[in-house]
């Protein structure tokens, strides 16, 4: 089953409450003929949208190839939320890689928020980026635990807009009786992400990258230069970067074996009017603490978007609706009448441990992309360290090259039977 077609129409953006709220932008052409250029980049998603920003901007002549539309996958479907750190917390990378990389990883992460910001404000501020994220508990024994770590990356890493939440405190900020506390970081936040794409996209286009859409890569010769091949065109160039995540298939087997699509959905209702304000009264976004988390926030024109449930393989459930909206009114039942206006599924790409996958695949080859639901602000950056590294400054994209990506148990012909009886052991703990 091809990924790119199981769910969707070819060269057409899916609907969603996203793509009814801003204007689609003309398609562009598909590549045809011989091509020269520094970088071909393969995805026109954050990551390499970003990448090809960066690198227009540094002077060199980019190429970005797109199979479907700019911003069709995982970057214009998500859940909009812009996260501070990295998707694995500190305690976590301290065990991993040592005290002095861990705080390297904080640092490009808190960096990754702000460009995200600063891109958001320059290209595309319709995005509506809206500052506050709240991690809520939702066991009573996870809430010292919670703010343990806030207070860590206070005293430790100097991260001062992060502070604990109790019961009655979070209730102020997220009505709702689910939770039992958190903490709340007002560095972080959330957007409009198709939009932010699309601003992306005309900023490069600006920029001088040449882009194409409707142009699938069928193959990628390596050598110096590479050759980049679709059906209708052949892209000779310096540096190639693979920026596909979720929706990669099997294109790039090394990446296949270490990234896995999995599919979440997300529901928006019809706009609330007051009781919006009731339910978020700050417009924070929220993200919960089960294995397969909730995350919610209000849409600029007031509505519930509410991400929730998970599958696996390619194919999306018939009732997406049903689907999402059930742990939705588990968390408002306030929401029980409310109307479903939109409901969508996409594809985001996971690793093993939950964090990225940067890899060098050839002397002129990269690949960036496993973000596992914390790539807004980290697939961005991703591009920013891909044209560092094109530009001899390797050192960023080096750092996140190192971190341990395990390969899935039985590769990427038995990684999604494994992983489905994983899920269902976490899916059932989050009960317990």
């Amino acid at each position: 089953m091809d990924i790119l077609t199981a769910n969707d129409r070819p060269g057409e953006y899916p609907p969603s409450h996203y793509a009814a709220s801003v204007p689609a932008p003309e398609p562009m052409a598909p590549a045809e003929g011989a091509l020269r250029a520094d970088v071909c980049i393969i995805g026109g998603g954050f990551t390499g949208l970003s990448a090809a920003l960066h690198m227009a901007e540094a002077g060199l002549d980019v190429v970005l190839l797109e199979a479907q539309r700019v911003g069709f996958g995982a970057s214009g479907r998500n859940g909009g939320q812009v996260g501070t750190g990295q998707r694995l917390d500190q305690e976590a990378l301290e065990d991993l890689v040592g005290a002095e990389r861990a705080r390297a990883l904080w640092d490009i992460a808190v960096e990754a928020v702000a460009l995200t910001k600063d891109l958001a404000a320059r290209h595309a501020p319709d995005a509506g980026f809206a500052p506050g994220i709240i991690h809520a508990d939702h066991r009573a024994r996870d809430v010292a635990h919670s703010h343990a770590y806030a207070r860590k990356l206070r005293d430790e890493y100097g991260h001062d807009a992060i502070r604990p939440l109790d019961r009655d405190a979070l209730r102020a900020l997220c009505a709702s009786d689910a939770y039992h506390g958190g903490t709340l970081d007002t560095a972080a936040g959330h957007l409009h992400p198709l939009a932010y794409a699309l601003g992306l996209a005309r900023a490069a286009r600006t920029a001088g990258v040449r882009m194409f859409e409707r142009s699938r890569v069928t193959g990628v010769t390596e050598g110096a230069p590479a050759v980049v091949e679709t059906d209708a065109a052949r892209v000779t160039a310096d540096h190639v970067l693979w920026a596909a995540n979720g929706y990669l298939g099997h294109a790039q087997p090394r990446v296949a074996q270490r990234v896995m699509p999995i599919n979440n959905f997300i529901v928006a209702t019809e706009p609330l009017g007051d009781l919006a304000h009731e339910i978020l009264p700050q417009n924070h976004a929220v993200a919960d603490s089960k294995f397969v988390i909730n995350y919610f926030r209000l849409s600029q024109d007031g509505r519930m978007l509410f991400g929730g449930g998970e599958s696996y393989g390619y194919r999306f459930p018939d009732d997406i609706a049903a689907k999402a909206r059930k742990p939705m009114v588990e968390i408002f039942p306030q929401l029980a009448g409310a109307r479903i206006d939109h409901a969508w599924g996409g594809t985001l790409g996971i690793t093993m441990n939950r964090m990225p996958h940067f890899a060098r695949l050839g002397p002129n080859v990269y690949s960036a992309s496993g973000y596992s639901g914390h790539g807004v602000a980290m697939a961005t950056m991703a591009g920013k360290l891909t044209a560092e590294m094109v530009a001899g400054q390797a050192g960023r994209f080096d750092l996140m090259a190192d971190v341990p990506t395990p390969r899935f148990p039985g590769g990427a012909a038995l990684r999604t039977p494994l992983l489905v009886a994983a899920m269902l052991w976490f899916s059932l703990r989050d009960r317990l």
